[in-house]
């Protein structure tokens, strides 16, 4: 960006809060795990940068540095608005995260995040390694992928009860598969596929989880990802980059109705 872009930013494109710049709590952040679905999780694993990585990743066109916090918050503000994206893509966050099959499946399709997962080649998996959900929804009559309203505790009942019995089955072929000698990267056709729960290594740069944030936190997302999403930025983006996550709820997320 150039000197005649931070002159408009200081300008026109003033936050509404109050500018006071403080560094993420790391020890706070770092390690802290949250319980996502029946038996998934998010755990941040490692962070680079704050707020004021992006402010002075932008000031580096001109080889400028931080001009205090009122300055440097209406800058990150413009740049958030105008879609200068770059400097965000230099805070980057790992987490450890822990997610069915159902949920990663999607997940993956952000092709800009940096994974690596559980390998079931290696590790048998456990009896109560399986999604169960507490609801049932019902298919929307007018978007082929989504769901509208739930079964009755009632009607869902039956059906919790055949898949808990279809996964009892199903971990039970596979123990007898590799009691019988059965290679681990063979064995595990026996498991329900979609429920599986996986543990797996992410890592993403702040910009490309904005987009991630924008899209799986929207209301049609599936469930199983948006609670994942949603955990996400109130529990490790928010804490993180306070301002960013100001400035992406004014611009983006109000924008698509977030």
């Amino acid at each position: 960006m150039t000197a005649s872009d931070e002159s408009s930013s200081n300008q026109d494109h003033a936050p509404a809060a109050e500018a006071i710049f403080r560094p993420p709590d790391r020890a706070a952040l770092l390690g802290k795990r949250v319980a996502v679905l029946d038996k998934g999780w998010v755990e941040l694993q490692d962070l680079m940068g704050d707020d004021l990585a992006i402010v002075n990743a932008a000031r580096v066109s001109f080889l400028g540095e931080s001009k205090g916090s009122e300055k440097d918050k209406k800058l990150l503000f413009y740049l958030m608005q105008h879609r200068h994206t770059s400097p965000f893509e230099q805070v980057e966050f790992k987490f450890r995260v822990r997610a069915p099959v159902v949920t990663w499946w999607q997940w993956v399709r952000h092709r800009t995040w940096q994974f690596n997962a559980q390998s079931g080649r290696y590790v048998a998996f456990d009896e109560d390694d399986f999604y169960v959900p507490d609801v049932w929804r019902k298919q929307s009559p007018s978007n082929k992928q989504a769901s509208l309203g739930e079964l009755t505790p009632e009607e869902g009942a039956p059906l919790t009860a055949a898949l808990l019995e279809h996964y009892e089955r199903g971990y039970r072929l596979y123990r007898q598969a590799l009691d019988a000698g059965v290679a681990r990267e063979q064995a595990r056709i026996f498991l329900p596929g979609f429920a599986v729960y996986y543990t797996w290594v992410a890592k993403v740069d702040a910009h490309n989880l904005m987009h991630f944030l924008s899209l799986r936190m929207a209301e049609d997302a599936q469930y199983e990802i948006r609670v994942y999403a949603q955990t996400i930025y109130e529990h490790f983006f928010k804490p993180a980059l306070p301002w960013t996550a100001e400035a992406f709820e004014k611009f983006i997320l109000a924008r698509l109705g977030g």
